[in-house]
């Protein structure tokens, strides 16, 4: 039976897993001072100096090509970076979207001066960028965007607003899909900039969300002139742009292992109890961390033989939502412990991620977006 997913076993090299001891060795020292708390909250939690650290090592762009100021490697290796942090809990959310999608679609689309200007500080751990897509009304569906950039001599006037922008606060920069032209096909008129989020016109207003954390933000534009040097690719191509750089931001380790630290109390409660079915859900919660690992090293595979895995890369973000969001149910049904802040760690991280774990199915495309690309890809409609 034919199918349209293209995924296949992948093994790392043995360069990847050489990479895979050096940085184990790193993380002992750099995270020393990390609280446990933040440790918890994965790629949510952000710290400078930790950001500034890895771009000493010069894995921030580790597969980037020379050329730009990259290692050259390749992004079998960058995902072992990603997943060794990740388990680790290390505050990777200064750095990473600009790692991840926001360099390599500078080199891909941007000009001479965007990737002089822009890379050096990216590479450092220095520079942070925010993605702008989503829009009030518009959730996911990103041809229903309505913020408009109108062209005036050597600007473009924006006007409008970007919601749920992950970190835009500690950003000096938005990547942002704009609509610069109306046409009949709605994925058309959509073009993509580079935003200084200092520019006057620019505001940034905190989402807190009920955990009392900041993560997400409102971004509004008043009459905001973007100098036209800072379009990004060709106008109205914004929509092949972004649908190409979102399969590096559905595909990595952190669509699956945002939860990882119960999964790993749990093991060690477990280890030592007389338990058949603590025993038996934790080897059930494992198949489906292995299966889910093998899903997205295949797309990490993919990407570095140059396919375009949209496709793919949908599905393991869909599954491994579902799977990060079931591990806080599943562990409180086993420890039948309440999520306490004041509690014990198991307590403390259960509080952690019971708040946070609703924004899985959110970050990175809504649940239903997905599954329409996905029945899509099998002809269904």
């Amino acid at each position: 039976m034919n199918t349209p997913f293209n995924f296949h076993l992948t093994k790392f090299s043995n360069e990847a897993e050489i990479l895979r001891s050096e940085v184990r060795e790193f993380l002992i020292d750099a995270l020393k001072d990390i609280p446990k708390e933040t440790r918890a909250e994965t790629w949510y939690g952000a710290d400078e100096n930790f950001s500034k650290k890895v771009g000493e090592k010069g894995w921030i762009g580790l597969n980037w090509p020379k050329e730009f100021g990259g290692a050259g490697r390749t992004s079998m290796e960058r995902y072992v970076i990603l997943e060794e942090m990740l388990t680790a809990g290390a505050p990777v959310g200064a750095h990473w979207i600009s790692d991840r999608q926001s360099g390599p679609l500078i080199i891909r689309y941007g000009t001479e001066k965007h990737q002089k200007e822009l890379l050096p500080g990216i590479l450092k751990g220095e520079s942070y960028f925010c993605i702008g897509m989503s829009e009030p009304d518009s959730g996911s569906d990103l041809a229903a965007l309505r913020t408009k950039a109108e062209k005036k001599d050597n600007v473009y006037i924006v006007n409008g607003t970007k919601l749920w922008t992950s970190g835009a606060h500690r950003c000096q920069y938005m990547i942002a899909c704009f609509r610069t032209s109306q046409e009949e096909d709605r994925h058309g008129g959509l073009s993509q900039f580079i935003v200084d989020l200092s520019l006057p016109g620019v505001t940034i207003r905190p989402i807190i969300d009920l955990a009392g954390r900041h993560h997400f933000n409102e971004v509004i534009f008043e009459d905001t002139e973007v100098p036209a040097d800072m379009l990004i690719g060709t106008e109205g191509n914004g929509w092949n742009q972004v649908t190409a750089e979102l399969a590096l931001e559905r595909s990595g380790p952190e669509r699956y292992l945002s939860s990882y630290i119960l999964l790993q109390e749990l093991v060690n409660e477990f280890s030592s109890r007389n338990d058949d079915e603590g025993v038996t859900e934790i080897g059930r919660q494992m198949a489906h961390l292995t299966t889910l690992r093998q899903m997205s090293v295949s797309v990490a595979g993919m990407l570095d033989e140059g396919a375009n895995p949209a496709l793919e890369a949908s599905v393991v973000k869909d599954l491994g939502a579902v799977f990060e969001q079931d591990l806080p149910n599943i562990a409180h049904r086993l420890m039948g412990l309440e999520p306490d802040a004041n509690g014990s760690d198991f307590q403390r991280y259960l509080a952690i991620l019971t708040q946070i774990s609703p924004s899985f199915s959110l970050r990175g495309g809504t649940r239903e977006i997905l599954r329409g690309i996905i029945a899509r890809g099998l002809g269904l409609r």
